[in-house]
């Protein structure tokens, strides 16, 4: 970091440049990514002394640090320009006038062992004066380039000292003209009441505990006209405020949902109150990726991008074994052989939780590192027992399993009568190898296309090959394969190309939820294209089914004869459903094909869902890919499927039958 004089940083704010340094006294630490009329200060989160001063100080550290406002430099952390103090409120306190700023007494206690002498004095007036002179400084470039500035003063207070309950956030408005200003206040105060935190109910208030009447306002109200302060105290729940000993979860939890609800004030007021008419969330953030996200991206993707899920899932014997469980007339339990994992999966662990999550600034992409983190951790745990009873536990604690909700949207599916009349199944593999290069040339999709006998399902992509992979025992209708191309070609492999073309490897390797996502947006484009038919629907909700019957019964041969006696499917069939269902121990994924298309359509018709083909995407981090789109962050994606614009038309039957299957929406992730 740089280290800087008070002219130099300064002369730098003067002349509008980006950048990050610490005083050279050390006393505060500046951030400017980029210029907006945002800042945010901390000027209690510091704890330091100088030596000299320390000397003479009555108070532990414990003692100074109970008053002091720690990690509210991280909640401010994401926004653009930040101001955090780093000394203690103790030798000089910000938020009081400079004749007062050195206390005697606080808080009941004597501070200092005996009259500090001058020159001490002086070090820290000094220091109050420079603080004072570098935010006129910012404030006034930025009046004049925008008119008016927001400044968020927040702070930070113990709770339990008080008898009478007190709110999460409290906002001090007794210096603020709330003629003017009291639009910003209410749409503030309603953005922090929807933030969530475990175990605590959130309430923000005004003028509850505090009024805001400290220097921070006073002073700049003295001085600037258009600049409107807003003192926000957040209440000590992240942390044991009597050791000090914070709760990440919380912390993290505080983090995404108060960059949500700062962005969105900051945009609020820009729009009303600076010559910037029109200004969304992401206007209020950098648009230059953090050095820290790219280092992390690289480590972690260098670590799991040889983790693709079926390569180790799928067997390597079904042929064979599909030969005795019918010479046997179905008294088998098949014994399927699988890849042996090739990672040590104690050491992978270990270091997907060293890498550098905490140097991620931007809060709500931090969070999704951690996700992407933990979901890869509790791949591997499902990976390594691939064929062993335990396996099903670890597919249930990845993709979950079918709810109430999924299996009488399949139940409503299968139910439902044909009026379709069948489509001859005349396309074999070499036919379908054909169409399938046809289709990538024609959507200038630099990839191979290859037949194997190693799948269980009709084909595969797979990301690290770019490679489509079509099973060499094809029986199809042009309907059934026109799908296939556009699920196979249109998602699966557009999202495998998109992902490449991103500076975030963390979208090659998947985010969680992606295949309930990847596989929604499949069906979807089926749909959409007009190759979507009720017996593929059928089929998905026989997955559900299926997926069902293996968790009641764990029984091979019971899930097939089910399938044949209950709902009329060949024995082939459902000797194929069966091995999808049960590879490997008992694999969930099936399940959520029908589950994300109902999400995917509920989401089509809301809004543009376009952010979620840049890679292998999740439907609840949608909103946080559109900031990063808009924030230049992320290029948006070269291959879009055309039927998101253009639909084909649906028999209107289909198209209820689509509709009807909607689900109760997904929590997305705050951006």
């Amino acid at each position: 970091m740089l280290k800087l004089s008070e002219q130099a940083l300064r002369q730098k704010i003067k002349a509008k440049e980006t950048f990050e340094c610490e005083l050279e006294d050390g006393s505060l630490t500046l951030k400017i990514e980029a210029y907006a009329p945002v800042i945010c200060t901390a000027i209690h989160a510091g704890h330091r002394m100088t030596d000299k001063i320390a000397e003479h100080c009555l108070l532990n550290e414990a003692e100074r640090l109970y008053e002091e406002d720690p990690f509210t430099d991280q909640f401010i952390q994401s926004m653009p320009i930040t101001i955090v103090a780093n000394d203690s409120r103790y030798q000089y306190d910000l938020n009081r006038p400079l004749a007062t700023c050195i206390y005697k007494k606080a808080w009941g206690k004597q501070v200092w062992k005996s009259a500090l002498p001058t020159k001490d004095r002086k070090v820290s007036i000094d220091r109050h004066q420079c603080f004072y002179r570098i935010v006129d400084t910012l404030i006034s470039v930025l009046e004049t380039m925008f008119g008016s500035c927001l400044v968020f003063d927040v702070h930070s207070y113990n709770y339990q000292r008080h008898a009478q309950t007190t709110p999460t956030f409290n906002l001090g408005i007794d210096q603020i003209d709330m003629d003017r200003w009291g639009n910003v206040i209410h749409h503030f105060r309603r953005g922090l009441n929807r933030i969530e935190l475990s175990n605590n109910k959130v309430h923000a208030g005004c003028n509850e505990i505090f009024y805001g009447r400290g220097y921070l306002i006073s002073h700049i109200n003295g001085r600037f006209q258009n600049t409107l302060v807003i003192p926000t105290e957040l209440k000590k729940v992240y942390m044991d405020e009597r050791s000090g000993e914070p709760y990440p979860k919380i912390l993290n939890e505080l983090n995404v949902g108060f960059k949500e609800c700062l962005t969105d004030t900051a945009a609020f007021f820009s729009r009303r109150h600076t010559k910037k008419l029109r200004a969304q969330k992401s206007d209020m953030l950098s648009d230059v990726i953090e050095p820290s996200l790219l280092k992390l991206d690289r480590q972690l993707h260098r670590l799991a991008s040889d983790l693709e899920t079926l390569n180790y899932i799928n067997p390597l014997n079904i042929q064979q074994e599909r030969k005795r469980f019918f010479a046997q007339k179905g008294n088998y339990e098949p014994n399927f052989i699988y890849r042996p994992l090739k990672i040590d999966p104690y050491q992978f662990r270990e270091q997907l939780y060293r890498l550098p999550v905490d140097e991620v600034r931007d809060a709500a992409i931090q969070q999704m590192y951690r996700d992407v983190i933990d979901a890869l951790s509790s791949k591997i745990d499902m990976l390594v027992n691939a064929g062993q009873p335990q396996f099903v536990y670890d597919s249930l604690k990845y993709y979950g399993e079918p709810s109430l909700d999924d299996e009488r949207n399949a139940l409503f599916l299968l139910h439902a009568c044909e009026f379709e009349t069948p489509e001859p199944k005349n396309i074999g593999t070499e036919q379908l190898l054909s169409m399938f290069k046809q289709a990538a040339e024609q959507w200038d999709m630099q990839c191979r296309v290859e037949s194997s006998n190693k799948l269980v399902a009709q084909a595969m992509v797979s990301n690290g090959k770019r490679t489509v992979y079509v099973n060499k025992q094809v029986n199809m209708s042009e309907y059934e394969a026109n799908a296939l191309i556009h699920h196979e070609l249109g998602v699966h492999m557009a999202t495998t190309l998109n992902a490449a073309q991103q500076p975030l490897r963390i979208f090659s390797l998947g985010l969680p939820g992606n295949t309930e996502t990847q596989e929604g947006l499949a069906i979807l484009n089926e749909y959409l294209s007009g190759n979507l038919r009720l017996e593929r629907l059928k089929t998905l909700s026989l997955r559900v089914i299926a997926v069902k019957e293996m968790l009641k019964h764990h029984d091979f041969k019971h899930t097939c004869v089910y399938l044949v006696e209950e709902f009329g499917m060949t024995q082939e069939d459902a000797f194929k459903l069966a091995v999808r269902v049960h590879r490997s121990g008992g694999f969930t994924k099936d399940y959520l094909y029908l589950k994300g298309l109902a999400e995917a359509v509920r989401l089509y018709h809301q809004q543009d869902i376009s952010a979620l083909f840049i890679g292998k995407t999740s439907f609840k981090y949608l909103p946080l890919l559109n900031e990063l789109i808009a924030r230049n962050w992320l290029p948006k994606p070269d291959y879009i499927p055309t039927f998101l614009q253009k639909p084909e038309p649906n028999s209107e039957i289909l198209s209820y039958l689509i509709n009807t299957i909607q689900t109760s929406p997904i929590k997305p992730s705050a951006a």
